[in-house]
């Protein structure tokens, strides 16, 4: 049971799952927000969940499913007053993960030559990013690999209020450089990064100004504060250019001074990447249309 308790606004940790669009689309969760286990515990990952138990064939666990269809449809008004929780969806995608195989082994990075393990690095993002590659070799549309939140201390935070210097040098920086970098090489060498896209991005950047509070934090004086007025993302592959930079900040990365991009733009570029038309309209829970984001693809960013 993961115990730490961590001092969080009441923001951080809300985003992640699928929102309007029901929970059957909610996403599959292995670690609590913040966890820094290492990658000795990565080794020792355990997906009971996704196991049978040693008394349960799979024909019994078929007829069961079988069974079950039986009841529902002789239920009608069961079904319709838990509708809303998406019960169908959430058994059907339980039963096939269970019964392919596909998701256990997914999860086996022991099966991983020990020289590509240590490319990624031996860290917990390191070898989540290495997990990323092998969730998608196994079909799964969307991975996303969060950074682990624990402020302003030596468990490899982005979030440098204190200690810059330190923290950026020999911490975060050695753990994300190899990390994303081996992703993109690995994906490559498997003829895999044309139909995958992997976006890098915080959601802002750093204080041009070194000691400076933008936001009601303590900094120290060698440290930077939240800065949302210029910040970068990295993307590769899903018919990217390569080797190329969009855009021109100031000298003290203060403000886009060309091509400027805003988040929504980018979202918007993501979907047109996956074939998702930005304009699309869907229904939210009030049955209101909504776009899915109004913003405009980066056209340019694609070969």
């Amino acid at each position: 049971m993961y115990k730490r308790q961590v001092q969080e606004s009441n923001v951080v940790g809300k985003a992640g799952n699928a929102g309007f669009l029901g929970r059957a689309f909610d996403p599959y969760t292995l670690f609590p927000p913040g966890d820094d286990r290492n990658e000795t515990k990565m080794d020792r990952i355990k997906v009971d969940d996704l196991t049978l138990r040693p008394e349960l064939s799979e024909a019994r666990l078929a007829r069961r499913a079988r069974m079950r269809k039986l009841v529902d449809a002789s239920s009608p008004e069961v079904k319709r007053a838990v509708a809303r929780f998406d019960l169908d969806e959430y058994t059907d995608t339980a039963l096939e993960l269970v019964l392919s195989g596909r998701a256990r082994e997914a999860f086996d990075l022991q099966s991983e030559p020990k020289e590509l393990r240590d490319r990624y690095g031996r860290r917990t993002f390191g070898q989540s990013c290495l997990l990323a590659r092998r969730f998608v070799e196994a079909g799964t549309r969307v991975v996303q690999v969060n950074w682990t939140k624990h402020a302003n201390s030596d468990l490899h935070s982005w979030d440098v209020h204190k200690d810059l210097q330190h923290r950026m040098r020999d911490l975060a920086a050695p753990m994300l450089d190899p990390a994303l970098a081996t992703l993109v090489e690995d994906l490559d060498d498997r003829g895999m990064l044309d139909d995958t896209l992997v976006v890098a991005v915080g959601e802002f950047g750093r204080s041009p100004r070194k000691g400076l509070s933008t936001s009601g934090n303590d900094n120290d004086a060698d440290s930077r504060d939240h800065w949302p007025y210029c910040f970068t993302a990295v993307v590769a592959g899903g018919g990217m250019k390569r080797g190329f930079v969009y855009g021109k900040s100031d000298e003290t990365a203060s403000a886009p001074t060309e091509k400027p991009v805003h988040p929504t733009d980018l979202l918007a570029t993501i979907y047109h990447a996956v074939g998702i038309k930005p304009e699309t309209i869907v229904m939210n829970h009030l049955n209101q249309p909504r776009e899915l984001v109004k913003g405009t693809p980066v056209l340019e960013l694609f070969s």
